[in-house]
């Protein structure tokens, strides 16, 4: 993957829905000029752009003049057909006014969790670069199912970081930031200024998966921040409706909530493999393959193994857990989890015997695995 040339700095910015949409009435251009007005300004000071951009879908609403947002798959994939068209069309307008050539790039969970396709896609993005073209990145809803959805948009920026090498992560939001509660009901909850992307305890600051802080919300973007951190990414959460809020972030001023990575830097195949969405299945540990697994230096071994959930073939993607659920490692498994199942808690040794075959003496070979 290359690297920024140049003295440059490398940054993703996710602009939320919210910040570029009005409602019923789909893009807001006053908006988008703004944004595209900073970014040029980033530009001018080396920093190499991508943008994550939400709003297709609304627009597609408001072009085919629909009050109320379907639930119907097909409708929305329908929508966000339509609405691409202008989404697009009016970034390259906004930017043709600074000389800026633009490039949509649609993705999918599939093109990430596909290693030609997750190669394919970083090369095309770091050829973009070079050429001084601003990627205009945003979920490929048109073909995506509830099965291969990143989810959210804040998810997709942080692999899009990955992807790219990028110093910083700018999420854009309504919100000021993490607070120490919500603001909404709590009249004590102050702002979280700075902090280390995964902590537990800012988690917890941001409400349960699901509650109405968290899903979508503040949550969504902690986790982007903890996945955009194993790449060395720092991120910051701030509000779009700050005036010139990138430059001024630029400039060194506090904004919102900024969160550093204080991990080391995962090499390529390892980002890749810690950032997949989804998993096959899960391996259950015990204490000694547990403690093993932290430490990043073993492979995992059947003895270690106490219980297999999920169905998945050989090759697979799976998650290493302890006996609480907590994730440990995830790794491409040497067996089928009916496999795995018949040589629970087996030495190495007896592998043969029981399946009738062996490949490999580990489930998961340390080489194949990133610890987390």
């Amino acid at each position: 993957m290359s690297q920024p040339t140049g003295g440059n700095r490398r940054w993703v910015v996710k602009v939320g829905s919210a910040l570029i949409t009005a409602e019923n009435t789909g893009l807001n251009f006053d908006n988008i000029s703004h944004w595209c007005e900073q970014l040029a300004a980033l530009r001018k000071r080396n920093i190499e752009l991508v943008l994550v951009s939400s709003g297709s879908i609304a627009e597609g609403m408001h072009r085919l003049n629909w009050t109320v947002r379907p639930k119907a798959i097909h409708e929305l994939q329908a929508a966000a057909a339509v609405g691409q068209m202008g989404l697009v069309k009016t970034y390259q307008s906004e930017l043709d006014h600074y000389g800026i050539k633009t490039a949509q790039v649609l993705l999918t969970h599939e093109d990430l969790s596909n290693r030609k396709r997750y190669l394919n896609a970083r090369t095309t993005l770091s050829t973009l670069l070079k050429l001084s073209v601003l990627p205009v990145v945003n979920e490929n809803d048109t073909v995506t199912t509830d099965e291969i959805r990143f989810g959210d948009n804040d998810n997709l920026a942080a692999l899009v970081a990955n992807l790219v090498g990028a110093d910083r992560l700018v999420i854009l939001t309504d919100q000021t930031g993490l607070f120490s509660k919500d603001p909404r009901t709590h009249s004590d909850a102050t702002l979280i200024e700075t902090g280390t992307a995964g902590d537990p305890a800012l988690l917890a600051m941001a409400g349960p998966s699901g509650s109405a802080i968290g899903s979508g919300g503040m949550q969504t973007k902690l986790l982007a921040a903890q996945r955009a951190a194993r790449a060395g990414t720092e991120t910051i959460i701030a509000s779009g409706r700050e005036p010139n809020v990138l430059v001024r972030l630029d400039a060194g001023e506090s904004i919102g909530t900024r969160l550093f990575s204080k991990q080391p830097k995962l090499d390529a195949r390892k980002q890749w493999l810690a950032n997949q969405l989804k998993v096959g299945g899960t391996l259950i540990l015990d204490s000694g393959a547990t403690d093993r697994l932290s430490s990043g230096n073993s492979s995992l071994l059947a003895v270690g193994i106490t219980r297999v959930k999920g169905e998945f073939s050989r090759g697979a993607l799976v998650s290493c857990s302890d006996q609480n659920g907590r994730e440990i490692a995830r790794g491409l498994t040497n067996y089928g989890s009916a496999d795995i199942a018949k040589i629970l808690g087996c030495h190495s040794s007896v592998i043969e015997e029981r399946l009738g075959y062996i490949d490999e003496p580990e489930i998961v070979n340390r080489d194949n695995m990133v610890t987390l």
